[in-house]
């Protein structure tokens, strides 16, 4: 039985790094928001407020511009721990600094922290990423990022609320000085028990023109394969929409909900919960595995709550004074608003973890720091485009922030369809993710016998339309599927199959140039170590029992010695796919289905009766 995600916070491999990466998150918000409010409230600051507070963003923003090339470099060319550790040091002399500015009430000491701190953030975000492929195992990836994910908006959403709380007291300065300080030294003394995480190119040249190596690393993310560059851009979206969010949040709850401060940290907790729920469920629903088909799916979402949101932030009652968050929650369209917000969150947790680790398990290992870099360099161009968007449309365009909301979703559709488009596997993991966790509810057996590396020679009985979706769903790496032409070009499936790599064939005396080039590409791909696998029988069965496996098989294994991996599907004769002739529209809807695998045979002993009998004794006696 697989263990929870959450078993990885009682490992010292995950442990020390995910309470590091959350005080840090939780100190950077600390500092950040205390500094906000000290300009807002407590500091004689000459000149307009507003523009000190567009400052403290630009100057946070502005060092992963600057700065994520080299942290990007730090990162292959110095083990990892060691490197955290020196970050670590890092943040304790800036908040020894910002602590001095606030117990002064020196505003440009202050603003210097805030840089630097800017700086440590950019130093310590591909690391931070870069890590976790190489101390955890694949299977563990998804929920090591979902934990991450989750760690980190409840670490910023804490440290909004404590900043807050620190800053109403009368002798605000040295509360949070010694708070800033004091949360630096401890994320420095967890950092201390990270696992060491051995440097990818030790040998690696730095270049220390930032300008020159930002440009060089943003072509090496973008210019990675399609899947990984789109993830990028993906990712950068995400970025852009969230920014969007959060910036407007504080003017929306006054303006449309009639709302005081109070009501603002109530839409933050709302929506910070939707980001953890939606990252920690993230493993559930992958099936443990990097489950790409996800990302589609959260994009749906953030663009349905995006809607509604609109939809639902119209004609608000308005009180003669301002609502705090307990008279907010006596109307019944805030429940709807907040109910959006939460959607929101949520959705954008299954969008962005599965993104992540992608990124990170198909990006070359001496790459991986600096991919992880340009995607920091590209989020932050995409937070300055979405503020110059938001100034556009609020006071150019004229347009009020729920029409704003409204835009983003459009927009949200538009440029995750030109994403799917141009990466089609993103659409079709979609499909075979929505397909076995809607029709069918798939278990999996022992499929930890198909090897994660090489060559091998995958056979199943085949009872559905969609056998090969199901495998594909249940198996974390891809496999190249042998399908009779026939099925292989039905409408909507096709595009899954095509998308897949799947080999046509069909019978010898049908076409002879399908049959011969199915043949050769199946050779061709078990040479260069890819998984296939192979419907014996020919056909899909009408009995519901397995017919004889035809000779097809030995001649794949007479030209390719590879290891024969016997599967078996359960459960799956009687459900709509299939060709049981009793069947109905909705008999054995979701119905169970699993997938067993079984111990691996050599290419010279996999006779096709030995084989079948294996498969055969696999299924048992559930059809």
């Amino acid at each position: 039985m697989s263990q929870s995600q959450f078993s990885l916070l009682g490992k010292r491999r995950f442990l020390p790094f995910f309470v590091t990466q959350s005080l840090g998150a939780f100190n950077d918000n600390i500092f950040k928001q205390s500094l906000i409010l000290a300009i807002l409230y407590k500091l004689n600051v000459d000149g307009d407020r507003s523009i000190y507070v567009n400052l403290c963003a630009l100057l946070f923003i502005l060092p992963f511009f600057l700065f994520s090339a080299l942290a990007g470099q730090f990162g292959e060319k110095y083990p990892k721990d060691r490197l955290i550790r020196l970050i670590k040091l890092l943040e304790i002399a800036i908040m020894v600094v910002g602590a001095v500015g606030f117990l002064y009430d020196h505003l440009s000491l202050m603003l210097a922290a805030l840089f630097a701190m800017g700086t440590h953030s950019a130093l310590f975000g591909p690391v931070k990423y870069s890590i976790l492929p190489q101390h955890l195992h694949e299977n563990e990836l998804v929920g090591g990022n979902g934990l991450v994910e989750m760690g980190t908006f409840l670490a910023i959403l804490a440290g909004t609320i404590s900043a807050g709380i620190m800053m109403s007291a009368s002798s605000y300065a040295p509360i949070v000085s010694t708070a800033m300080v004091l949360v630096a030294c401890l994320g420095y003394l967890a950092s201390r028990a990270i696992p060491f995480a051995a440097a990818a190119s030790p040998e690696m040249r730095l270049n220390w023109n930032i300008f020159s190596e930002s440009w060089a690393t943003l072509k090496l993310g973008l210019g990675q394969t399609k899947a990984v560059s789109r993830s990028i851009v993906g990712n950068s979206w995400f970025w852009f929409v969230g920014a969007i969010y959060l910036t407007q949040i504080p003017a929306y709850a006054k303006e449309f909900l009639y709302g005081d401060e109070t009501v603002v940290t109530l839409i933050l907790t709302v929506f910070s919960i939707g980001i953890a729920a939606g990252s920690m469920l993230c493993e559930r629903l992958s099936g443990r595995k990097v489950e790409i088909g996800l990302v589609p799916f959260g994009s749906m979402g953030l663009t349905v709550f995006g809607l509604l949101l609109w939809w639902h932030s119209g004609d608000f009652p308005q009180n003669v004074q301002a609502n705090n968050w307990l008279a907010i929650l006596g109307y019944a369209q805030a429940w709807w608003v907040l109910l959006d917000i939460l959607g929101i969150g949520i959705f954008g947790g299954f969008y962005i973890v599965p993104l992540y680790a992608l990124i990170q398990s198909r990006t070359p290992e001496k790459e991986r720091s600096r991919v992880i870099a340009s995607n920091n360099i590209l989020n932050a161009l995409f937070m300055v485009v979405s503020a110059i968007v938001s100034i556009v449309f609020l006071s150019v365009v004229k347009l009020s922030i729920p029409q704003l909301f409204l835009v983003v979703s459009l927009m949200n559709i538009a440029v995750n369809t030109y994403i799917f488009k141009i990466v089609p596997e993103f659409t079709m993991r979609f499909m075979i993710w929505l397909l076995s966790h809607s029709m069918y509810r798939v278990e999996h057996k022992d499929l930890e016998r198909i090897p994660d590396e090489g060559a091998a020679l995958l056979v199943c009985n085949h009872v559905s339309f969609v056998d090969a979706l199901l495998i594909a769903g249940s198996v974390r790496r891809p496999i190249r599927f042998v399908m009779y032409y026939k099925i292989f070009n039905l409408p909507v499936l096709n595009f899954i199959f095509r998308t897949a790599g799947a080999i046509p064939i069909a019978g010898r005396s049908e076409d002879l140039i399908i049959y011969d080039q199915a043949f050769k590409r199946i050779a061709g791909y078990l040479k260069e170590g890819e998984l296939v696998c192979i419907f014996p029988e020919g056909k899909l069965t009408t009995t519901g029992e397995i017919d004889e496996f035809k000779s097809g098989m030995t001649r794949v294994l007479e030209e390719t010695d590879v290891p024969v991996i016997p599967l078996a599907l359960q459960g799956l004769w009687g459900s709509f796919f299939s060709r049981d002739p009793d069947k109905g529209v909705f008999r054995r809807l979701w119905s169970r289905v699993t997938l067993v695998a079984g111990p691996a045979l050599t290419g010279e002993e996999s006779q096709p009766a030995l084989v079948r009998e294996r498969v055969a004794a696999l299924r048992g006696t559930v059809r």
